[in-house]
C-alpha cells in the first residue's frame, strides 16, 4: 500500500543522522546532486535564512508568487505531522506517489555517496536532494527554500539563489553555530552570494554589521528593512492585522494578513521585498523597483497560513499553539499573545528540547503566564519534565508550577486551571509552546489539521 511505502521511506530517512546534527561540509550533498544531474541549478531559487520567522516568511513568499501565476516548489523544516509537508508544490505537500517516486529516483545514489568514506548522508541532506530533484522534475518556475540550520554549511546552500532573505538573527543552536550574535550571523551570511540580491530583516547592530560586510565582500546588492523597505503602519483586525507596507517599488496599503503579532508584520514586509526583487527585474538607477499589482498582493496575503504559529485550535477556553523554541521567539509570542487576545489570565503548557535555552524561554513567558504546566514531548531530545520543572520553579516560584510528564495530561491540567478561575471562560487562555515537536503533538491531540 502507498501509506506503508511512505512510512517505510520515512523510517529509512529517519535512520540517518538527525537534522540538528550539522557537519560543516557540503561535499556529500554536492556529490549526491552531481550524480542526480545538479537539479539545484535548473530552477530559480529564493533562499530564506535567519533564526526566527523563516517558515512563515517562506510561506508568505510562496503565496505571493503563486498569486502572481508562478508554479512554486517550497522546502521548509521541520515538519509538524508528515515529512511530506517539507516539500510542497503550489502550496500543497508533495503527494504520496510523487514522494515515493522521488525517493526511488534518489535512493540508488545514496549508497554510492555513503560508500565514499566519512559520515553517511544525513536525514536533512537526503530530503534536500529530494526537494531539488522533485522541483527540477516537475518542473517549477521557482523554488522557495528555507535553510535548515545556519547558512554557509547548510545542505540547501548548494544553490546560488537569485534572492536571499535573512530574517532576524538571535542566539540558537549554539553548539553548531557559535555562542555570539556575530558568530551566528557570519554563518547565516553565507547565503549572500555574488549575482544574488539580499533582503535583510531588521537586525541587532552586531548582526547587521556582519551581514553588510559579507554583502559588500561578495558584491551582492541588498535592501534593509527600516531603510529601503518597512512596515509603515499596522492595526489589529479580526483574525489578523491590517498593514500598510513600503516595499522596494512603492507603498501597499490595506493589506490584511491573517497572522498575529508584530513579528508577522515584519515577516510580511520582508516577503514582499523578496518577491519585488525576484519579479521586478534589474534595479533602477535610483535603487527602486517596479511596484507590484496591489490587488494581487492583497489577495496573496489574505490567504497566507502558518500552522502552529499563534494558532487557535480550540475555544472555551481558548487554546493557542505556538512553536517558539528560543528566547527571542518566546519574547515575540508573549508580546503577540498580550496584544491580540487580551486574556485576563493565561495558563502555559511548556515542553522544550534538552539542548535549548529553556530558562530563557520561561523568563520571556513568565510575565504573561499566571501558571505553567511543564511536561515533555515524545522526542528523544526532550528535556525530562522533572528537570524542566526545577528550572520553571526558579523562574515562576513553586506555587505557579505544576508537573505533568504526559502532554495530554498537561493540556487537561492547564484547561482545568483555566476553567477553575474563569467560569465564563472568555477571559482565560491556554498557551502550548516550547518546541515545534510539542506543538505538533498538541495539534494531533486537539484535532488540528
Amino acid at each position: 500500500m502507498t501509506a506503508d511505502r511512505v512510512a517505510e521511506i520515512e523510517q529509512a530517512i529517519l535512520a540517518r543522522a538527525p537534522e540538528h546534527d550539522l557537519t560543516p561540509s557540503l561535499d556529500r550533498i554536492r556529490a549526491l546532486l552531481d550524480l542526480l544531474g545538479s537539479p539545484q541549478e535548473t530552477t530559480p531559487v529564493i533562499h530564506v535564512a535567519g533564526t526566527n520567522g523563516k517558515t512563515s516568511t517562506t510561506r508568505m513568499i510562496d503565496a505571493l508568487l503563486r498569486e502572481f501565476g508562478l508554479r512554486t516548489g517550497r522546502f521548509t523544516s521541520p515538519h509538524l505531522h508528515s515529512m511530506r509537508e517539507r516539500i510542497a508544490f503550489d502550496g500543497e505537500p508533495i503527494d504520496p506517489e510523487r514522494f515515493i517516486a522521488t525517493y526511488d529516483d534518489v535512493a540508488p545514489y545514496l549508497s554510492l555517496v555513503d560508500g565514499r568514506g566519512g559520515p553517511r548522508l544525513s536525514f536533512f541532506e537526503v530530503l534536500t536532494a529530494m526537494a531539488y530533484a522533485s522541483f527540477a522534475d516537475a518542473p517549477v518556475d521557482v523554488a522557495v527554500v528555507e535553510i535548515g540550520m545556519g547558512g554557509s554549511w547548510d545542505a540547501t546552500n548548494v544553490a546560488d539563489a537569485q534572492v536571499s532573505a535573512i530574517t532576524p538573527i538571535a542566539i540558537d543552536h549554539v553548539s553548531f553555530l557559535g555562542t555570539t550574535i556575530e558568530q551566528i550571523a557570519a554563518e547565516k551570511a553565507g547565503v549572500l552570494k555574488a549575482g544574488g540580491f539580499g533582503v535583510l530583516a531588521q537586525q541587532a547592530v552586531a548582526a547587521a554589521d556582519v551581514l553588510l560586510r559579507r554583502a559588500v565582500e561578495v558584491g551582492s546588492p541588498y535592501a534593509r528593512e527600516g531603510m529601503e523597505f518597512g512596515v509603515v503602519s499596522r492595526s489589529l483586525a479580526v483574525g489578523g492585522q491590517l498593514l500598510t507596507m513600503r516595499g522596494l517599488g512603492g507603498e501597499y496599503d490595506d493589506v490584511f494578513v491573517p497572522l498575529l503579532g508584530i513579528h508577522q508584520a515584519h515577516n510580511a514586509v520582508c516577503a514582499l521585498a523578496v518577491v519585488e526583487a525576484f519579479l521586478g527585474g534589474e534595479v533602477g538607477e535610483s535603487g527602486s523597483r517596479g511596484r507590484l499589482d496591489l490587488d494581487v498582493v492583497r489577495a496573496a496575503f489574505a490567504g497566507v497560513t502558518s500552522p502552529g504559529r499563534l494558532e487557535v485550535v480550540r475555544t472555551s477556553p481558548t487554546i493557542v499553539l505556538d512553536a517558539a523554541h528560543n528566547p527571542a521567539g518566546a519574547t515575540a509570542t508573549a508580546a503577540a499573545l498580550t496584544e491580540a487576545f487580551g486574556f485576563a489570565r493565561v495558563v502555559g503548557v511548556f515542553a522544550a528540547m534538552a539542548d535549548k535555552d529553556a530558562r530563557g524561554m520561561l523568563e520571556a513567558l513568565e510575565p504573561v503566564l499566571a501558571e505553567v504546566v511543564v511536561t515533555q514531548s515524545t522526542s528523544p531530545r526532550a528535556m525530562p519534565a522533572d528537570e524542566l520543572a526545577a528550572v520553571a520553579v526558579e523562574v515562576f516560584g513553586s506555587d505557579r508550577v505544576e508537573v505533568s510528564p504526559r502532554l495530554d495530561d498537561a493540556i487537561d491540567a492547564a484547561v482545568t486551571l483555566a476553567e477553575e478561575e474563569d467560569e465564563h471562560l472568555a477571559a482565560s487562555g491556554v498557551l502550548v509552546t516550547g518546541s515545534i515537536v510539542t506543538v505538533a503533538e498538541a495539534r494531533t491531540l486537539l484535532g488540528g489539521r
